[in-house]
């Protein structure tokens, strides 16, 4: 209530000072007004007698005359009286109705013969205000005396007096609704939500459910939005302590961020940590004149964030946003997440040429084809790989300022963009340990081979301590590709590479989710059947059953094989038609490609080649959302489907099938996955498929929908125990501590040598 006191009196002082200004500026502003109004009046009736008077003046015997004259026109519109008197102040003549005082020559009127010029000014005699109008009599050259006009002035003062008056009523009426509508401003804008924001910590101290967010009101959205992040910071780390004692106390070992942050600070025991890579995890984008972040859609971003957010340090990245320079510091750094910063992000700059060259040529008109062996011809250009090499020495250099004055310092090197970076690195700081993870597949020998720089990549990525691969195959097809190409002597006990006297070890570290949802039992969610209908009323489709795929358009996703295998389970299952809609959320992706723009054309050509075949007026059975999708708006679909449609033709992991299983609390919901994909060598329960097998994959969606509950919640659970083992944050602790193992100082295995290169 003091603070509501305290902003009452304040506003009551201001008003009243407002008020009091104002008026004394009125009442002023009247009074002179008034007065010249008089002035002007008087004037002009003094005028009038003068041409009457004169002529009786200087005549001194008519006396009497002047005394009927002043009598006659006394009394007239506030005229109280007139006086006529000599030059030497004698009175000549006076209004009978005039006070005594003005027998007497007034003051000034003797000025007024004095100067010989009109005067006129405010007297008080008495109580009473009078305005006085002296002019000066003559006759030719004979000063006769004055003419003197008296007017009341009393209701000069009395208007001066009724405004003072009618600005208190108004500050009286302005006070009270001042305090009226600051106590109803103060009680629905302050005391409300605060009460709320009081009642919202005071549960979550008291460890009670505190749903949704703090009150919105604009007053306290900074703060609510403060306030709510650490809240959840606080939630999670209580979650995580209480997970953990959980695991303690049963004996399990499950990873989570704290214990992965207490794990890496354990093993790197203080040294910097630096990732690299191409996509950054938060980008700046210009809308108007606003500017927002977002967090690029990438499996890369989703699988290593929460790794900088557990343990700092700083993620080097190309900084592509539209406004990302007007974000960062004179360094290009910014502390990220937005919400709770925890790390930073270091942003290079490109130029379009080197970006064209370096990522959308080389790397992904050539590397990422040749990798994949997805039936799309890998292209290598001269001046593409120019550019690969200049933006790879760019982050190099990056990398190096970052690592200046530093000891033993650990780099983490993200995907096929940087194969370069370890050599350039270890060049210049030998003792840092630099790991590269591969998060694309590797293929075999004779296909790497197809590039003109093949040596030239793998000496680059033979510059790092530990080589990473989402499955022990690809490990073993780059081992079989450094055996066949360059010179070097292969460990193949240890699966580790000798080159120049310098020990690269090759590992698989199978890549997953953080999974947060998945500690403890299943939380109370909307039925996934009436979330379903919910999904597809606002398609405006009609169906009973709902399938979904999430994937960027990339002709590894095997997209197109997907509808074709949905065509083909139409065909052979007519009960189907009408009653299953598959809703395919694709991000579009590398449009500057040609492959990738044909490609997207290709896909819709398709879809509605299929829905012209099937459709009705309130069914289709291929929704194709072309756009890219948040995780909010991608989970709702997760969770409504009956089944999720995995079809990559060649994947490195394919973290869709884990988040659809983390999606699915419910352990509802059936998962068809390519036998191509890494996450099908841990994710068993899966229906895998061969993508390029139409008819398997239809019986597969036809199984999907047919299985029995039963046996849907026992491969979910299955699965879902599966990703909460082999989390992020394993996977995160597992690569940290075998680079941290390989001191550079670390005497050198006995290796064996393998076959040269030809």
């Amino acid at each position: 209530m003091r603070i509501t006191l305290r902003l009452i009196v304040s506003l009551v002082v201001a008003s009243s000072v407002v008020v009091f200004i104002s008026a004394g500026y009125q009442a002023r502003h009247e009074k002179v007004r008034l007065q010249e109004e008089l002035e002007r009046r008087a004037a002009i009736l003094a005028d009038t007698l003068q041409e009457l008077v004169e002529p009786l003046m200087a005549h001194g015997e008519r006396v009497a005359d002047l005394q009927r004259l002043v009598e006659r026109f006394g009394n007239r519109e506030r005229l109280a009286g007139v006086a006529l008197y000599a030059a030497d102040g004698q009175t000549l003549a006076l209004t009978a109705s005039l006070p005594q005082q003005f027998q007497t020559l007034p003051s000034l009127a003797e000025e007024a013969i004095q100067v010989d010029d009109a005067k006129h000014g405010l007297i008080q005699v008495g109580q009473k205000h009078w305005h006085l109008f002296a002019l000066p009599m003559r006759r030719e050259a004979s000063l006769l005396g004055a003419l003197v006009l008296f007017h009341d002035a009393g209701y000069i003062e009395t208007h001066a007096t009724q405004i003072w008056r009618q600005n208190f009523i108004r500050l009286f009426i302005h006070v009270l609704l001042i305090s009226l509508v600051t106590l109803l401003i103060v009680r629905w804008s302050l005391i409300r939500p605060m009460a709320k924001t009081v009642e919202w910590v005071r549960k979550l101290r008291a460890g009670e459910a505190t749903e949704g967010a703090l009150p919105k009101e604009a007053l306290f959205g900074p703060l609510a939005r403060e306030v709510t992040h650490m809240a959840k910071s606080l939630v999670a780390a209580k979650a995580a302590a209480e997970e953990e004692a959980k695991l303690r106390h049963a004996g399990e070992s499950r990873w989570t961020a704290e214990r992965l942050k207490e794990h890496v600070r354990s093993v790197l025991q203080g040294r910097t940590l630096v990732v690299v890579a191409n996509r950054e995890p938060y980008m700046h984008i210009r809308e108007g004149r606003q500017i927002r972040w977002v967090m690029p859609a990438s499996g890369l971003v989703t699988a290593v964030e929460p790794i900088l957010r557990a343990c700092g340090g700083t993620w080097i990245a190309h900084g592509s946003g539209d406004a990302d320079r007007e974000t960062v510091d004179a360094h290009g750094k910014l502390k990220v997440p937005p919400e709770t910063p925890s790390y930073t992000l270091k942003r290079v700059w490109l130029t379009k040429e080197e970006e064209d060259g370096y990522y959308y040529c080389f790397a992904n008109e050539g590397l990422w084809p040749l990798c994949h062996i997805a039936h799309t011809r890998p292209i290598f250009k001269a001046e593409a790989w120019a550019a690969y090499q200049q933006v790879n020495a760019k982050f190099a250099a990056a990398v190096l300022e970052e690592l200046e004055g530093t000891e033993n310092p650990c780099v983490l090197i993200q995907d096929y963009h940087f194969a370069l970076l370890p050599r350039l690195i270890k060049a210049k700081r030998p003792d840092a340990m630099v790991a590269l993870f591969w998060h694309i597949p590797w293929p075999n020998p004779e296909a790497f081979a197809i590039c003109p720089w093949a040596r030239d990549l793998l000496d680059g990525m033979l510059g790092a301590d530990l080589l990473g691969f989402h499955i022990q195959f690809h490990c073993n097809n780059f081992l079989d590709t450094v055996d066949r190409l360059v010179e070097s002597r292969i460990d193949w006990e240890r699966f580790a590479v000798n080159r120049h006297d310098h020990l690269t070890f090759t590992k698989p570290f199978p890549i997953s989710l953080a999974a947060n949802d998945l500690s403890g039992p299943p939380q109370t969610h909307t039925p996934a059947s009436l979330l379903r209908d919910s999904v597809l009323k606002e398609l405006g489709v009609s169906a009973r059953y709902l399938g979904v795929g999430v994937d960027r358009i990339d002709y590894t996703k095997g997209i197109g094989e997907r509808f074709r295998a949905i065509e083909r389970f139409l065909e052979q299952t007519p009960s189907a038609q009408g009653r299953f809609t598959f809703v395919e959320l694709g991000a579009p992706s590398r449009i500057l490609i040609k492959r990738y723009h044909d490609l997207g054309a290709e896909l819709d050509a398709e879809a509605d080649r299929i829905n012209r075949r099937f459709q009705t007026r309130t069914w289709k059975p291929i929704v194709f959302l072309k756009k890219h999708h948040t995780h909010a708006e991608i989970t709702p679909f997760y969770q409504a489907a009956n089944l999720c449609l995995v079809t990559s033709l060649h994947d490195g992991m394919n973290l869709v099938a884990k988040e659809f299983i983390a999606a699915r609390a419910d352990v509802q919901g059936v998962l068809i996955l390519s036998q191509f994909t890494g996450a099908s060598r841990e994710l068993r329960d899966a229906l895998i498929v061969n993508p390029y097998d139409i008819d398997q994959t239809a019986e597969a969606i036809r199984f999907a929908l047919t299985m029995e509950p039963h046996e849907q919640r026992v491969r979910m659970e299955r699965m879902r125990q599966t990703i909460h083992e082999r989390n992020i944050y394993r996977w995160a602790a597992d690569l940290v501590s075998e680079l941290a193992r390989l001191r550079p100082d670390a005497p050198r295995a006995r290796t064996v040598q393998g076959p040269q290169a030809v």
